[in-house]
């Protein structure tokens, strides 16, 4: 009957050992090492969000120079060919009535059934009041805003990559010290078990301690289902199969950070955040814009020059037709209409002045924040050291305690508890420290600098 509960005990441990193994070897698949700057480096090859961003730089670009072309001179040319009814022509003058009358009798004229023409017209833009130079000032400030943007987004999805790497890396954790926890639940079941059968323990006693091991058992099942989901994520962040099985490197969490005032901080954010300096060519761009629009109370001046060819069988012939000169147009009605249309730039204008005052604060906000999260992560790794050495003194003693028969297994069961949390909280408070210097890097504009 012993040998029957013993080999019971040791197929639980078995149990264990297949329940935190199953998902690797199902899979079959090998581990594959990765740090952290990998991570950020594949993260931004594989970036859907910064190939967004090309694009749109891309699409600035053109923006730029299509207002660039505008300096560029126009040209058009178009050509006809008329099949025409029998006109009835009537000619006033002698010199094309073939005689003295000038009754309008069409005697003598020829007989016209088709025309063909050709013409060509080119106009090199000379002045417009400043509007295409303003529109290329304010395309060039529009496209480096796009660029600031890219650089902002790069700094976001480097922050991206180490959260989840950190999550990662914290899912990780959590399954080992939660299944090294099960596996000595299991065996201290088993002993608990042999006890109980040789009538040192209460029957109860054994009871709670099962029921630990299965609520245990719950917990792992969670945190490596929180360990698949973050290697999930990660994997598609890096562009890898689902699949594929993600080692993080605990080396890249035990790194000292040099800590500057707060003053300085916000200091390097208002020189280095890119949403700042995009901000600000915005607001050069929508000044430029208002030129622009007052360009059209100018009048446009214009070099151009044509070219005519005409040919009318039987009747008339052209051709070596060519005209320069100069042309001025005014829009009057840019009297009565520009005035809605500058009302509108400069309202344009104010809401990005104001929208520079409101991101300054948050700026202040968000530094001082991460600021203070990154000290409190520090706070916490004292702490949490403290109550692992304190857990790991009080479990000894209860555990001696136990031994000799001074407490129940209900206090062993609960230091136990008590040790396995401090060890889970101690190990998630390293990760949280990187991880919260990283977001006041970001805050301040220069992750992308320090990686």
């Amino acid at each position: 009957m012993n040998r029957v509960i013993k080999g019971f005990k040791e197929g639980m441990i078995f149990l264990c050992v297949f329940i935190f193994l199953s998902p690797f070897c199902i899979k079959a698949q090998e581990v594959k090492p990765l740090s952290l700057q990998q991570a950020i480096e594949l993260s931004l090859k594989n970036s859907h969000q910064l190939k967004a961003t090309l694009a749109r730089n891309d699409q600035a670009a053109a923006e730029l120079k299509q207002a660039m072309d505008n300096r560029l001179p126009n040209a058009s040319i178009s050509g006809s060919y008329l099949r025409l009814a029998n006109p009835d022509i009537s000619l006033k003058t002698k010199a094309f009535s073939g005689g003295s009358d000038t009754s309008g009798s069409t005697g003598g004229m020829p007989s016209v059934n088709q025309a063909l023409y050709g013409i060509v017209n080119v106009s090199m833009p000379l002045y417009a009041g400043g509007k295409i130079r303003y529109g290329i000032e304010s395309a060039k400030y529009l496209q480096e805003a796009t660029l600031l943007d890219g650089d902002y987004n790069r700094e976001e999805v480097i922050l991206n990559t180490i959260n989840a790497y950190v999550n990662l890396y914290k899912a990780g954790v959590t399954v080992n010290v939660v299944n090294e926890n099960l596996l000595q639940s299991a065996h201290r079941d088993s002993v608990l078990s042999r006890l109980e059968q040789n009538g040192l323990l209460a029957r109860n006693d054994l009871l709670k301690a099962e029921l630990q091991t299965s609520n245990i058992s719950l917990s792992l099942l969670d945190a490596k289902s929180n360990l698949e989901m973050a290697n999930i994520n990660m994997n598609l962040m890096l562009g890898f199969p689902e699949s594929t099985i993600l080692a993080t490197d605990s080396l890249n969490f035990q790194k000292d950070f040099e800590l500057k005032t707060i003053g300085e901080y916000e200091q390097m954010a208002f020189q280095n955040r890119k949403d700042i300096l995009a901000l600000a060519f915005r607001k050069k761009a929508a000044t430029s814009g208002i030129s622009s629009v007052k360009a059209e109370l100018y009048p446009s001046i214009a070099l151009t020059g044509g070219y005519v060819a005409a040919d009318i069988p039987h009747f008339i012939a052209i051709t070596n037709a060519v005209n320069m000169g100069i042309g001025i147009q005014y829009n009057l009605g840019s009297l009565w209409k520009a005035k809605a249309k500058i009302s509108q730039a400069q309202a344009r204008e104010k809401e990005i002045i104001a929208n520079q005052a409101q991101l300054d604060d948050d700026v202040k906000l968000q530094v001082n924040q991460d600021f203070q999260n990154y000290l409190l992560s520090q706070k916490k790794i004292e702490v949490y050291k403290k109550a692992v050495m304190q857990a790991e003194e009080n479990y000894r003693i209860t555990k001696n305690k136990y031994d000799n028969a001074l407490v129940n297994t209900t206090d062993l069961l609960d230091a136990n508890v008590l040790l396995l949390q401090s060890k889970i909280n101690l190990a998630v408070a390293k990760a949280d420290v990187m991880l919260s210097y990283s977001k006041l890097l970001q805050a301040t504009g220069t992750l992308s600098n320090n990686q």
